[in-house]
């Protein structure tokens, strides 16, 4: 097969596992009422057993569990091998150890664990909310230039801006993102250009949103909010690039997998007294445990590809396009209101009527 394994490891890399189907990263679904049901089956245990197989995690797992399985394996034929005197005893002892040094260090091995996969699920949910409050600031401002009186090209350019930020900002975290693809549906051939040409695109997005709005005539208190939602979209910025170029310290990270490691170099010595051939699958279900626990918190260290960004973004499309479209309909029927009258002219009330 061509590509062979390596292949496999390079689309994990590129895409995340969901209920049986490779996604590209960025790519998550936003779950619905139907999603919900289908995650709180009384069959999910049995649906993941059998998706095992496909799971990025758990593929991600072969290289080191394996190797380490490889190693119990080896000690178990070699320890049998010395105590069965195939080998000279004096030059070749059986290796053994006291399981007491693994009961002390045992209890520091799950807290490494457990506050590395603590630390990384706080990154995600600050870069969870991070991007709640980005949609919702991107809404919001959207709301407040369809209430300016300007004419409707301006407002639509605006609101275009608006609409290329998140996914200007999407680009910006998500490594390989074709940014000229995703906003080309988006800006003017010439706006795209800058952009494309800018080193820092999201940055470069606010610069038009910015100076679009100066050209608005909105109050004194309006202008206000205006100035509070672009000051959001740039601390979204600040947030986001802290997340992608600072990670968990990196000593703490090596720390543990140094120690998972050395764990399960020695743990067949520990057990051979009283397992023998079983630190063969004992060494390999205790690795496969453990690695997998410290993969999710690598996995999830990096918020953005696990978050459903390209829905997120076309949702705030939608939902901006279709208040523009709703605009002028409810303007209609608003001034009707005014007037007593109903959008065809006749008197909105039978007393009137008669």
């Amino acid at each position: 097969m061509k590509g062979g394994l390596g292949s496999v490891f390079v689309n994990m890399e590129l895409h995340i596992m969901e209920d049986g189907k490779f996604l590209p990263l960025g790519r998550r679904p936003l779950y619905t009422a139907g999603d919900w049901r289908h995650h709180r089956s009384s069959r999910r245990h049995l649906r993941h057993l059998l998706s095992s197989l496909s799971s990025r995690v758990i593929l991600s797992l072969i290289p080191p569990v394996f190797a380490l399985t490889a190693v119990a394996a080896a000690i178990a034929i070699y320890n049998y091998a010395a105590s069965a005197g195939w080998l000279p005893g004096g030059v070749f002892p059986v290796l053994r150890a006291s399981s007491l040094p693994y009961q002390l260090t045992a209890p520091a091995l799950a807290l490494l664990l457990v506050f590395r996969t603590e630390a990384s699920y706080s990154r995600f949910q600050e870069g969870r909310k991070v991007w709640m409050q980005v949609i919702a600031g991107a809404n919001e401002l959207a709301g407040l230039v369809m209430s300016a009186k300007e004419r409707d090209g301006i407002r639509r350019a605006i609101l275009n801006y608006i609409m290329a930020f998140p996914v200007a900002l999407k680009c910006h975290v998500i490594n390989g993102s074709d940014v000229r693809a995703d906003l080309q549906n988006l800006l003017e051939e010439d706006d795209l250009a800058v952009v494309v040409r800018s080193k820092h695109r999201p940055r470069c997005v606010l610069d038009f949103i910015s100076q679009g709005l100066q050209i608005l005539h909105f109050e004194e208190h309006k202008r206000d909010i205006l100035e509070s939602k672009l000051s959001c979209f740039y601390e979204g910025i600040g947030v986001c690039e802290q997340l992608i170029g600072i990670p968990i310290p990196l000593s703490y990270t090596r720390l543990t997998s140094r120690f998972l490691v050395l764990w399960h170099l020695t743990l067949p010595i520990i057990l051979w007294d009283e397992c023998n051939w079983i630190v063969v699958p004992a060494t390999f279900i205790s690795a496969a445990t453990l690695f997998c626990i410290e993969e999710v918190g690598v996995l999830i260290e990096e918020p953005f590809p696990m978050l459903s960004l390209d829905e997120l973004c076309v949702q705030l499309q939608n939902n901006i396009r279709e208040a523009m479209a709703m605009e002028s309909s409810v303007q209609m029927r608003i001034h009707a209101k005014m007037k007593g009258q109903s959008v065809n002219g006749w008197p909105s009330s039978k007393n009137e009527r008669g």
